[in-house]
């Protein structure tokens, strides 16, 4: 069997991608390889237009099975091809497009989906909004990005206390130190006082001391789902008059300046505190990045939602409990036994690449009390009660396991595969908005 695999970003754009729509899919892409070479050859092709059926055609001429997965949202899934397309998405809003716009009917998920006759997505949540709009026996599949091997061996080598002794780590790019940064230029414009850190020069060299209890969240601070406003501000609040902890936040974009000012200025409005807020930007090689998730005690989310939040579950996938709301793809292996859950509410919202900002779908918005209290409750516990940490710890690495191992994902695909290709059928006319 050949499969083509294809992501708009690749190793040769990735960096000037970080943080642009969809980058994240490259990362998905690299992740479910080494699983899909299990199965067949892999050819990843950077111009499918060019490839995909000369590919499919010549498969054809022999007899082999051949199949394109094409990691990127539906919208930006081709669907002219002769070779079986499959997409690979994440979604994380409660109903999928069903409407298009600006002349292109691939911008209502029907047409596509329909098109292609079989999807793959990364959480039960996801498979529920495609089958309440295609059908209960539309064949698609949860399959997330099997992240659990690679992170559970790096765990085994790693302390999983709660409390952390002091951990170097060795940075290349920017680091800023809520204790050793002058946030009066952050202020409010009559209130400022000095002059803002220039974010223009070349990477350097630095390093991170991290002791104490340590929470970690790894973002781009663009994306509007990730609420990491909230995320700032319980914590400011929560450990107030506490020295003792810290929030890393580690964050992904190739171009930080406006993003940093913001966040800058979220430090200076919720002064003072005597808890450490630590901002990196750049390079972690794997021995620091590694350092990083033992140097954490709990890994943070409290997003609107998730497709499935690769960094949460590396971070589980090492032993690190998390803060979390249990929503979205999150439902499928966060828990009571393994994070200090988060409450949330629904909240009318749009598409996210629907221009006209429409409320077709809902978003899951953070209950900050409920925050605040996962804080406390979570620093409690690795205060006082390693034991129950351990536990915590344990089940984070087993939940994982289940959830996103390689084994797991090779016979979900393998079973994928052996399904037979669902008859085209007939579609309601596409919503057509100018």
């Amino acid at each position: 069997m050949l499969i083509i695999i294809h992501s708009e970003t690749n190793k040769s754009n990735i960096q000037q991608n970080l943080g642009r729509p969809e980058y994240s899919y490259y990362f998905v892409l690299k992740e479910f390889r080494p699983v899909l070479e299990r199965i067949g050859q892999v050819i990843e092709v950077s111009n499918p237009d060019e490839l995909v059926d000369r590919l499919y055609f010549d498969c054809l001429s022999r007899g082999e099975d051949c199949v394109f997965l094409s990691f990127s949202p539906p919208h930006r899934t081709p669907i002219h091809y002769a070779c079986p397309t499959i997409p690979v998405f994440a979604w994380e809003f409660s109903t999928i497009p069903t409407e298009s716009w600006q002349g292109e009917s691939r911008h209502d998920w029907r047409v596509v989906l329909q098109a292609c006759g079989r999807a793959i997505t990364h959480s039960t949540f996801t498979v529920n909004a495609v089958r309440d709009v295609m059908g209960a026996d539309y064949p698609i599949c949860a399959i997330p990005a099997p992240v659990w091997d690679r992170f559970a061996a790096r765990g085994e080598q790693l302390a999983k206390r709660p409390v952390v002794d002091l951990v170097t780590l060795n940075l290349r790019g920017l680091l800023i130190d809520s204790r050793r940064t002058d946030l009066r230029p952050y202020g409010p414009l009559r209130l400022r006082e000095g002059t803002p850190m220039s974010f223009a020069g070349p990477p350097e060299d630095c390093q991170l001391q991290l002791e104490g209890v340590v929470y970690t969240s790894v973002f781009n601070p663009y994306d509007g789902r990730k609420n990491w406003q909230d995320m700032v501000s319980a914590f400011c609040t929560t450990f107030r008059d506490i020295s003792d902890v810290t929030l890393v936040l580690k964050l992904t974009h190739h171009d930080i300046a406006d993003a940093l000012t913001d966040m800058l200025h979220h430090l200076y409005k919720n002064q003072s505190y005597q808890c450490r807020i630590v901002l990196i930007h750049g390079y972690l090689a794997d021995a620091d990045y590694e350092a990083l998730v033992q140097a954490t005690s709990y890994v943070v989310n409290s997003s609107y939602g998730e497709g499935q939040c690769l960094p949460l579950m590396e971070f589980m996938s090492c032993g690190k409990p998390a803060i979390a709301p249990l929503n979205t793809a999150m439902a499928d292996y966060v828990s009571s036994d393994n994070a200090f859950i988060v409450d949330f509410t629904e909240e009318l919202t749009a598409w996210p690449h629907d221009p006209r900002a429409a409320y077709r779908t809902m978003r899951y918005i953070t209950d900050w009390d409920s925050l605040c209290l996962a804080y406390r409750a979570s620093y409690d516990v690795a205060k006082t009660d390693e034991q129950r940490y351990a536990g915590m710890s344990a089940e984070a690495i087993r939940s994982l396991q289940r959830f996103c191992s390689q084994a797991s994902t090779e016979q979900r695909l393998r079973d994928f595969f052996a399904q037979p290709l669902q008859a085209r059928g007939t579609l309601p006319a596409p919503v057509t908005v100018a």
